[in-house]
């Protein structure tokens, strides 16, 4: 293991992240709220860390393994939520516990979008803004964007990157060279969200909830700077935003550079990855519109088909936003949509979940085997679209998929230990490993009333989710530890 390299790595990282608290500083000052204090200790405390870590080892070239890339990013993933709770507890007005500031920073950075706080609305801007900020940074992942400067300073970061980036089909890559995949990715990623931006102010939001609530909604988190979330709004036409973008942050960011560069929508269409999305949304969009008019809990059809098209899609896609809510719907319509999360989007998305290719896979395995047993002789093979699947990654998709099961069961079963009711901590669990944010019973609007071990347990099933399992896992092993 190279742990002078992993230093120095860690080192950059944080030295970059500590650039991010200069942000809501300047909101601080501009709202002149007080709080410009606290953004600047923790900027010098990140800051200063980060530089111990990289000036003793700053000379030091030596290239990645992939062991290294694994360690890199749980420990920058930890470090990160550690260092970026400062501000949570240094805002005296508003401070924190240890435990609820360290939830909130994982449930961030992490896009689940789970808070504690319960009273959003009366929140300073430069905290609220900071809040946005971190799920906008873990949407597509800081380490990706050090992956794209770290050719630069003699790190080879294709091990940072396969570490990373979401999907069961890692080695794919938009661009021969990694850095250039990763730029591509930011570039793509940036322009979303300031298209986003703009159609949020143009349907009704000031400038500061347009650009905050366009951090979440492309990076799939959920945050909001108010407590009834895009509720707070009443509006149909920032609801219609909200699912326009919803849907393209829950596609492959390939599909959105190949759309791009052939100034074309086939890539969409011919994405069997995304009908098979699409098709999915469908079917749950039709079973839930009709459980809401059958139900009669909105006062017409046209509000429940607007309520029930805006919570799937937020749900299923693992946004989290809520209007009206969706906890205190009859019947199973609310577990429907818990269930929904689990396939979250598309592989190469901001989404949690599963994801919908591994989904695709196990379907088309699942069809495989029934064939085969009419016809054990058949050579028969699984493709998506023209492209056939080895059996390694399907081997691998199984794997995944029994863990992930497993990981949620053994996730909802120590909740119960430490007396969540089980509706709370099977829903919780579900909502942090799928990187959801709102569950049901206690967790139906915030996570503050739950007590502090559930919150641990709570943070550790949000990293466990956003990095995908294997990524975190790995490191319980003796043989990765073993040189």
């Amino acid at each position: 293991m190279h742990y002078r390299t992993v230093a120095k790595i860690l080192g950059i990282l944080l030295v970059l992240f500590s650039a991010t608290q200069l942000t809501p500083l300047l909101v601080s000052l501009v709202y002149d709220d007080g709080n410009a204090l606290p953004f600047v200790v923790s900027f010098l405390v990140t800051l200063l860390t980060g530089l111990l870590l990289w000036l003793p080892v700053r000379n030091r070239k030596q290239d990645l393994r992939y062991r290294d890339g694994f360690l890199v990013v749980v420990s920058f993933w930890t470090v990160l939520a550690t260092f970026g709770c400062l501000p949570f507890l240094l805002i005296e007005e508003h401070g924190l516990s240890v435990t609820n500031a360290f939830f909130e920073s994982m449930s961030g950075l992490t896009t689940t979008g789970g808070t504690i706080f319960t009273n959003l609305d009366e929140l300073p801007k430069s905290l609220l803004f900071y809040r946005q900020q971190l799920q906008w940074l873990g949407g597509m992942g800081i380490v990706v964007l050090a992956v794209a400067i770290m050719p630069m300073l003699g790190i080879g970061g294709m091990q940072l990157y396969r570490a990373e980036t979401p999907g069961p089909m890692k080695d794919t890559k938009l661009a021969p060279r990694i850095a250039e995949s990763a730029k591509a990715l930011w570039y793509i990623y940036l322009g979303l969200t300031l298209a986003c931006a703009i159609a949020y102010f143009a349907a009704g939001m000031d400038p500061f909830d347009a650009l905050a609530h366009s951090f979440s909604t492309v990076a799939i988190g959920g945050f909001s700077t108010y407590d009834s979330s895009l509720g707070y709004f009443d509006s149909a036409a920032i609801e219609s935003v909200a699912i326009v973008f919803m849907l393209l942050a829950s596609a492959n960011f390939s599909l959105h550079f190949f759309a791009w560069r052939n100034r074309s929508l086939k890539p969409y269409l011919q994405d069997s990855e995304y009908r098979f999305f699409l098709n999915v949304l469908l079917l749950l969009g039709l079973v839930l519109i009709v459980g809401l008019v059958n139900a009669h809990i909105y006062t017409d059809t046209a509000s429940a088909i607007r309520q029930g098209i805006f919570h799937l899609i937020s749900i299923v896609t693992t946004t989290g936003f809520t209007s009206s809510g969706f906890a205190w719907w009859p019947g199973a319509l609310p577990v429907l949509l818990i269930m929904g999360s689990f396939m979250g989007g598309c592989a190469g998305s901001t989404a949690g979940g599963i994801k919908v290719m591994r989904l695709q896979l196990m379907y088309k395995q699942g069809r495989k085997e029934i064939v085969s047993l009419v016809h054990p002789n058949a050579v028969l093979s699984i493709k998506l679209g023209r492209q056939v699947i080895s059996e390694r990654i399907v081997n691998t998709v199984t794997a995944f998929f029994s863990i992930y099961m497993f990981s949620f069961a053994l996730s909802g079963l120590a909740l119960c230990l430490v007396d969540l009711d089980w509706v709370t901590a099977f829903s919780a669990a579900a909502a942090c490993l799928n990187n959801l944010g709102p569950g049901l019973g206690e967790v139906a609007n915030n996570y503050a009333s739950i007590n502090d071990a559930a919150k641990w347990i709570l943070s550790f099933t949000m990293l466990l989710g956003r990095l995908e399992l294997f990524t975190l896992l790995v490191l319980f092993t003796t043989t990765f530890w073993r040189d």
